[in-house]
C-alpha cells in the first residue's frame, strides 16, 4: 500500500514538473496558441491555457488560482499583482496591440462616421472596466467626437473573446477588436475591417510576469517559458499576428 502511493506521488511530480498552466487575455489567446504549440514541440512541455478578461484573471490570482505565468492585455494588472508580492519578476512588455473596426455584416460601413448610421443598431466594444482594450476603444471614440451620439448602441463584452463573438455571430452589427482577432487563422478572411489610426488612442502595451506560484513550484519550466515568448520564434509569431514589438 505504501509503495503504491509513493509511486503516486512521483507520478503526480512528474506530470506538475511538465507541465504549465498560463493565465492569458483573451485578444491574444490565438497567438499564445501558436507560441504554446512550437514551445510543446520543442520540449515536450504540455501549456494548460486558461483564458478570460485581464481583470478577471488577476481576481482568480489573487484568491490562490495556481497559475505559473500570466500574459495580460495590460500593464496595469501586472504591476498590481507585484505590489501584492504575487509577482516573482518585474511586469515586463512582451507586446503592443493595435485595434480594429470589424462587422460581418454586408450592409454596414466599415468607418467610424458609420457608427452614428441608423443600419447600425448595436456596437460591440469590450468593458472597459474588465478588458484593456475597452479602455482605448472608448479612447477612439472620444477623440471623434462620437462617444455621446452612440453610446446607446453600445454593448459591452467582458473580453476580447465575447466582444468578438457578438461581431462574429451578428449580435452586434459592428464593433471595436484586436487586430490579433481578425488575424487569427479561424477568421481571417471573415467579415470586414480597419485598423484603426495609432493616433486616436495608445498601442496597448501588454505585460507579462511569471506568478510566484510558478517560480515557487515550477521556477525551471516557468523561466525557460517565458524565455521562450521573447525569442526570435515567440517574436515572429506575435508580430505575425499584428502585434508591435519592441526593437
Amino acid at each position: 500500500m505504501f509503495r503504491k502511493l509513493i509511486l503516486a506521488l512521483l507520478l503526480i511530480s512528474s506530470l506538475s514538473a511538465s507541465s504549465l498552466k498560463v493565465a492569458v487575455a483573451s485578444n491574444v489567446r490565438f497567438a499564445f496558441k501558436e507560441i504554446a504549440t512550437a514551445y510543446e514541440k520543442k520540449t515536450g512541455v504540455k501549456i494548460i491555457t486558461i483564458v478570460s478578461s485581464s481583470g478577471k484573471l488577476t481576481a482568480q490570482i489573487e484568491h490562490g488560482a495556481e497559475f505559473d505565468l500570466f500574459l495580460s492585455a495590460n500593464m496595469k494588472y501586472p504591476i498590481y499583482l507585484s505590489s501584492k508580492q504575487l509577482a516573482a519578476t518585474k511586469p515586463k512588455v512582451y507586446a503592443y496591440g493595435r485595434l480594429v473596426l470589424w462587422s460581418t455584416n454586408k450592409k454596414v460601413d466599415i468607418s467610424l462616421n458609420a457608427l452614428k448610421d441608423k443600419v447600425v443598431r448595436k456596437i460591440a466594444i469590450p468593458n472597459p472596466k474588465l478588458a484593456p482594450y475597452g479602455v482605448q476603444a472608448i479612447r477612439v471614440l472620444e477623440k471623434h467626437n462620437i462617444k455621446d451620439e452612440v453610446s446607446s448602441k453600445i454593448v459591452w463584452g467582458e473580453s476580447i473573446s465575447q466582444t468578438t463573438k457578438y461581431i462574429y455571430s451578428r449580435a452586434a452589427d459592428i464593433g471595436i477588436t484586436a487586430k490579433s482577432v481578425v488575424l487569427s487563422p479561424r477568421l481571417k478572411g471573415v467579415g470586414r475591417w480597419i485598423e484603426l489610426d495609432e493616433k486616436d488612442y495608445r498601442p496597448i502595451a501588454q505585460g507579462i510576469v511569471i506568478l510566484k506560484y510558478g517560480y515557487e513550484n515550477n521556477k525551471k519550466l516557468s523561466v525557460d517559458f517565458y524565455d521562450f515568448i521573447f525569442s526570435s520564434e515567440g517574436r515572429k509569431i506575435l508580430i505575425k499576428y499584428g502585434y508591435k514589438i519592441d526593437e
